[in-house]
């Protein structure tokens, strides 16, 4: 752990002032957390900082294999994006490796019964749009992650307001709804959305889509700073997240990070799971590190 950062866990101390409501919708979810939530908790009591890379599901023949590799270097949940032909938070990268998998063939249907043959050891995550939730049925498509060991879905087209049908479904199945903040969310919203968020909050790194960046936002530090003042659920910090020095810079501040484009990028240039590995290694070596 980063000296002067002690980690967040039960009984942590917290500044900031969430709202009586908000408060105990978090101290119930403490009291039943679902799979995701459980594990990432562990990782983060026993003194780690959180790692999660993002894949893009089906993007090549390999997919499942570099799945495997990612868990086996240090990962403590993976998100893997369920592609969709009009993504509207991904940038360059990511829509790249959405349209190859695309043009595979690639269905919903396809990377959940994938998933369901495989354990890697470590929770999945999916991300995807609304659109192909509401088209498949909120309990059919909860059911399917369920039964295919998914624990967590991140949907980012989906508002707070219009949550509860999905987020009804997803509780009943077991599948924890991850919520997202992004910088210019207000600090009455951002309570209300970590009430309702399981598994962990997902702090937005930067305005703008998923992609690389050469210098760490400031915006990064600056909205795991406010939403950990007022949860105590796992907070990880994604969207311009891109090298090892920038993980460990952001989980001075955060529990841990999201990294998807910097992977993404070198699985389209070829390195294939062996250089996947290697790039989320030297990312797990920074966090602990630091």
């Amino acid at each position: 752990m980063t000296a002067g950062h002690p980690a967040r866990g039960e009984g942590a101390i917290h500044t900031g002032a969430p709202n009586t409501n908000t408060a105990n919708t978090d101290r119930a979810r403490r009291a039943r957390p679902g799979a995701l939530e459980s594990a990432l908790r562990a990782r983060r009591d026993a003194g780690h900082k959180l790692l999660v890379p993002y894949l893009t599901g089906g993007m090549d023949d390999q997919w499942l294999i570099t799945l495997e590799a990612l868990a086996g270097s240090g990962a403590d949940a993976i998100e893997v994006g369920i592609p969709f032909s009009d993504p509207m938070i991904d940038g360059a990268t990511i829509q790249e490796a959405s349209l190859r998998s695309l043009v595979r063939g690639t269905t919903p249907d396809g990377i959940l019964a994938d998933l369901s043959r495989i354990d890697v050891g470590v929770p999945i995550v999916v991300m995807t749009y609304y659109n192909l939730i509401y088209r498949a049925g909120h309990e059919r498509i909860a059911g399917m992650m369920a039964e295919s060991h998914v624990s967590g879905a991140i949907i980012p087209d989906l508002p707070l307001e219009e949550l509860e049908p999905w987020a009804k479904a997803a509780d009943s199945a077991g599948v924890a709804t991850v919520l997202l903040v992004a910088p210019s969310t207000p600090s009455e919203r951002i309570a209300a959305i970590c009430g309702r968020s399981r598994g962990f909050v997902y702090a937005v790194g930067r305005m703008g889509v998923t992609g690389e960046q050469a210098v760490l936002s400031a915006s990064a530090r600056q909205v795991a700073e406010r939403v950990t003042a007022v949860t105590d659920i796992p907070v990880c910090v994604g969207i311009g997240v891109s090298t090892p020095e920038q993980a460990a810079a952001v989980s001075e501040v955060a529990d841990g990070v999201v990294v998807g484009s910097a992977l993404v990028r070198r699985l389209l240039e070829g390195e294939g799971p062996e250089g996947a590995a290697a790039f989320v290694s030297s990312l797990r070596r920074a966090l602990d590190a630091g």
